[in-house]
C-alpha cells in the first residue's frame, strides 16, 4: 500500500517531521512493505520556515536590518542558490515578537526590515520570492518595505516621509524611479490567509490596529491614512486595493506587496503544497494521513488539513486525521471529507502530560489505524 503522511505540527510537542517519523514507524509495524512518502505541510504560520527549507533546499541567510522601530537586529531568511528561490517571513524583521508589549505602536512602526530582506535576496539573484506576512507589528501599508527597495513617498511639499503608519495620511506622491532594478523580473508569491480589505471597518486598522498598540482615535487616523494611500496608489498605478481580498493583511502589506512587488496573494496552505509538489506526490496513494494539534471548526477553513482534504478529494483518496484533540461532530467530519478521525490521547491526562506523550500516543494511534484497514 502507498501512504502519504502530510501533517501540520502539533504546536508545542511535535514538529511535522517528528509526526511523519512516528506515523511511519506505526505503519511499518503492520505493513512492513508499505510505500511511505513523507510530506510535512504548514499553512503559512509558525513553523512554515522549517517546512519551506525542506522543500526549497535552502540555506539560512542572516543579515542586519531595521526592526519595526528602526533599531538594528539580525534577521534571517531562506535562500536556495540552486533554485533561486527565497523564503522570507516578515515577522523575522517586522514582527510583534520583536517588541516588548509596551513598545507596541503601529503609528510608529515600519516594514522597512522586511524590504531589506527582500533587497538582499534580489542582490543574491533570487528569481522567486515567497513572502509570509503573518505576525506583523505594523500598519504602514507596505510603505517601509517599498522604501527599502527604492520607492520614495513624498508629502505635498515634495519632502520625503519616514515610512511609518502615521505618515500614510501625508503621502501625496510616490516616486519609483529608483526602485530595485530586478523587481520587475522576479516572481513574488505572498502567503495570505485573511480576507480583510485595505481600509474600512473590515480593514487593516480596524481589525488589527488594537492588538498592535493603537488607541481608538489612532485606529480612526490609521484608517484615514490607508484610505489616502489607496487613493494615491489608484491614481498612480490604476490598482484599486479596496477591491482586493486580503489587501489589508499585515497592516496593508498584502496590498503593498501587490502594488510594489507585483505580488500574487496565495493562501499559505496552497503555497506550501506547491512547494511540496503535493498534488503530484499523492498520485496513486491508498491513504493520506494528516493531523494537527487540535481538529476544530477553524481547521475547516484554510488550515493544513483543509488543504490536504481538497487535494485528496480531487483524486478520490481517503484521508485519516490523527489529532491531539478533536472537537467537531461526526456529521461535520463526514461533511468535511475525513474518512477516519482519532484523538491520539490515551486515558485521562493533563494537557502537559498529553503533549509530553504525543509521540508514543501517535505511534499507538497509527498502529490501531493500520490494523483496522489491513
Amino acid at each position: 500500500m502507498k501512504f502519504v503522511i502530510a501533517p501540520d505540527k502539533f504546536k508545542g510537542s511535535l514538529t511535522g517531521f517528528e509526526f511523519c517519523d512516528a506515523v511511519e514507524e506505526g505503519l511499518l509495524m503492520v505493513f512492513n512493505d508499505a510505500e511511505i512518502l513523507k510530506k510535512p505541510l504548514a499553512d503559512g504560520g509558525d513553523g512554515t520556515m522549517e517546512v519551506a527549507k525542506h522543500y526549497i533546499k535552502g540555506e539560512t541567510v542572516t543579515i542586519t536590518v531595521n526592526d519595526p522601530l528602526f533599531r538594528p537586529i539580525n534577521a534571517s531568511y531562506l535562500y536556495s542558490d540552486e533554485t533561486k528561490i527565497a523564503y522570507i517571513e516578515m515577522a523575522e524583521a517586522s514582527g510583534l515578537k520583536l517588541l516588548n508589549v509596551d513598545e507596541f505602536d503601529c503609528m510608529e512602526t515600519t516594514t522597512s526590515g522586511t524590504g531589506e530582506l527582500i533587497y538582499d535576496a534580489l542582490e543574491k539573484g533570487a528569481t522567486e520570492i515567497i513572502l509570509g506576512i503573518g505576525g506583523s507589528a505594523t500598519n504602514d501599508g507596505g510603505m517601509g518595505m517599498a522604501n527599502a527597495l527604492g520607492f520614495r513617498f513624498l508629502d505635498e511639499k515634495g519632502l520625503e516621509l519616514s515610512p511609518i503608519g502615521k505618515h500614510l495620511t501625508k503621502v501625496k506622491t510616490i516616486d519609483d524611479s529608483n526602485k530595485h532594478h530586478r523587481l520587475d523580473g522576479v516572481k513574488v508569491k505572498v502567503a495570505c490567509d485573511v480576507t480583510n480589505f485595505f481600509y474600512g471597518l473590515q480593514g487593516a486598522a480596524y481589525i488589527y490596529g488594537a492588538q498592535k498598540g493603537a488607541s481608538e482615535n489612532e485606529i480612526i487616523f490609521l484608517n484615514q491614512g490607508l484610505c489616502n494611500f489607496a487613493e494615491i496608489i489608484k491614481n498612480r498605478y490604476e490598482i484599486d486595493l479596496q477591491k482586493v481580498s486580503g489587501s489589508g493583511a499585515a497592516g496593508g502589506v498584502g496590498g503593498g506587496a501587490l502594488v510594489f512587488l507585483n505580488g500574487e496573494l496565495i493562501s499559505g496552505n496552497n503555497l506550501v503544497k506547491e512547494l511540496a509538489d503535493f498534488d503530484n506526490a499523492i498520485e496513486g496513494a491508498d491513504w493520506i494521513i494528516t493531523g494537527e494539534g487540535q481538529l476544530d471548526e477553524q481547521t475547516l477553513s484554510g488550515k493544513t488539513i483543509d488543504g490536504v482534504v481538497k487535494s485528496a478529494k480531487s483524486k478520490n483518496i481517503p484521508v485519516a486525521a490523527l489529532c491531539g484533540s478533536v472537537s467537531i461532530s461526526v456529521a461535520k467530519q463526514q461533511k468535511f471529507g475525513l474518512n477516519y478521525v482519532a484523538s491520539i490521547v490515551r486515558g485521562i491526562s493533563t494537557l502537559n502530560q498529553a503533549m509530553e506523550q504525543s509521540r508514543d500516543n501517535l505511534l499507538n494511534a497509527t498502529f490501531n489505524f493500520a490494523s483496522l484497514i489491513k
